[in-house]
């Protein structure tokens, strides 16, 4: 994943909140919200909150996240700004479970090609 394709600053993370629409399931809340500039491309953020767990768990999540996202962007429609949010139940999840998670919810989306 390029830095072009993440979301950094907290003003673009509440535009997606604000504007965007939220899917979740047990494990991840996703909010999405076309994104006119980058046609071409999909950004992602990544949240986790501190309820989650100490650094090291909130570091493993976002990596996990993060890894799931990269392996299965490739068939997905542009032009999009993704925030996905951990929920605590992921905490102590295997990386398939939250792949799984990924999964399911760009499905409900309707994101796949």
């Amino acid at each position: 994943m390029e830095k072009k394709e993440k979301i950094r600053k907290n003003i673009e993370f509440r535009r997606v909140y604000r504007r965007g629409k939220s899917y979740s399931n047990h494990l991840l809340v996703l909010y999405i919200y076309a994104n006119n500039k980058n046609i071409d491309l999909n950004r992602i953020g990544i949240s986790v909150s501190k309820k989650v767990g100490n650094s090291v768990v909130r570091s493993r999540v976002k990596r996990l996240v993060s890894e799931g996202y990269r392996l299965n962007c490739n068939n997905l429609k542009k032009g999009y700004d993704l925030v996905f949010i951990a929920r605590n139940a992921s905490r102590d999840k295997s990386y398939k479970e939250i792949e799984k998670s990924i999964i399911n919810l760009f499905k409900k989306v309707g994101l796949c090609n």
